[in-house]
């Protein structure tokens, strides 16, 4: 499906590597105007890495975009590393890249698991956080990771069964465990090919409508290995106790003007996910996107976000105007 909605291809004016704990090596780079009004972008996966496309949600005349590829992540290094890697590590990695851009306080714009690190970042430093805008919720609740490894197959058995395949059926009943020993091979075929049929199911559950040009982003091997190990890692040993966190520490950001869009078919994160949100915090601006799925590519999900950065620049919050 065309989108038209994203702004034109910009390149950035500062590109940069923050050494974290050993041996994590972010990558980071700013966008748009050097004295503008702050943002950070936070990706998803875990694993995805930043990509252009990423950068071309912003007013390039107003706004100072700051994107940086997570632990393990994109051009950070070393790829797919789990050691240090857990969410307390990640929300810390962001304070201390504000700190060395030297930004006082800045917005936050994360999608997917960036919905989760957004989350979890504003709670933790909410005197850093203007605003939230978060796309696609994902809180890391058990029923969301057994809803990704099995359920999903009720909407999409075709490609839930491509993703099953390199398991043995008599492990099938726990995809979590088959897949890390898969992972952890010292055959790097045989953990390529699994870190291949992992990112290639999400990639192509993304979107509504089939897209194979965005499914084939996840096929790259840099970009599957991150996301499959990553994302197998954080399910496995990085969750929230209790496992509603998020929700329940609402209370600590419900001052921070947050707007949320998800699709309504959005079968990688459901759509119960953001009414759970919103319930807990009516005072955010929620729309659901009545035809897309899960991905920022969308048509109605991209003009969705930009439209929030437009509110931003024009009223200085992204929050609707009814809400």
């Amino acid at each position: 499906m065309p989108n038209e909605h994203f702004l034109p291809p910009i390149e950035p004016f500062a590109t940069g590597d923050l050494a974290v704990e050993e041996p994590h090596v972010l990558y980071w780079e700013q966008v748009g105007n050097p004295d503008g009004v702050p943002v950070l972008f936070v990706h998803g996966g875990p694993g995805a890495g930043c990509t252009e496309t990423d950068r071309r949600f912003f007013d390039p005349s107003y706004f100072r975009v700051v994107l940086f590829d997570q632990r393990g992540a994109g051009r950070s290094r070393p790829t797919g590393e789990t050691a240090g890697n857990s969410i307390e590590a990640l929300v810390a990695d962001i304070e201390v890249l504000r700190r060395h851009l030297d930004i006082d306080r800045w917005h936050v714009f994360g999608g997917s698991w960036g919905s989760t690190l957004s989350l979890a970042y504003a709670q933790t430093h909410p005197a850093a956080v203007k605003s939230l805008i978060l796309r696609g919720i994902w809180l890391l609740r058990p029923e969301e990771i057994h809803w990704w490894l099995y359920s999903i197959r009720f909407v999409q058995p075709e490609l839930w069964e491509a993703f099953v395949a390199p398991i043995a059926e008599s492990e099938r009943h726990d995809l979590l465990t088959a897949y890390r020993q898969l992972l952890a091979s010292p055959d790097r075929q045989v953990a390529l090919a699994a870190a291949r049929a992992w990112s290639t199911y999400e990639g192509s559950c993304c979107t509504l409508l089939p897209d194979p040009e965005f499914a084939g982003l996840f096929d790259d091997e840099t970009t599957a290995w991150a996301m499959a190990v990553l994302e197998a890692h954080y399910f496995a040993n990085c969750r929230f106790s209790p496992e509603d966190t998020l929700l329940r520490d609402i209370h600590k950001i419900r001052h921070i003007p947050t707007f949320v869009v998800h699709g309504r078919y959005d079968i990688v994160c459901p759509v119960k996910n953001a009414y759970d949100l919103q319930q807990a915090w009516p005072e955010a601006s929620v729309v659901i996107v009545p035809d897309a799925g899960h991905s920022s590519h969308e048509p109605g999900i991209t003009q969705q976000l930009i439209g929030a950065m437009e509110r931003i620049r024009d009223h200085g919050s992204p929050v609707l105007a009814d809400s």
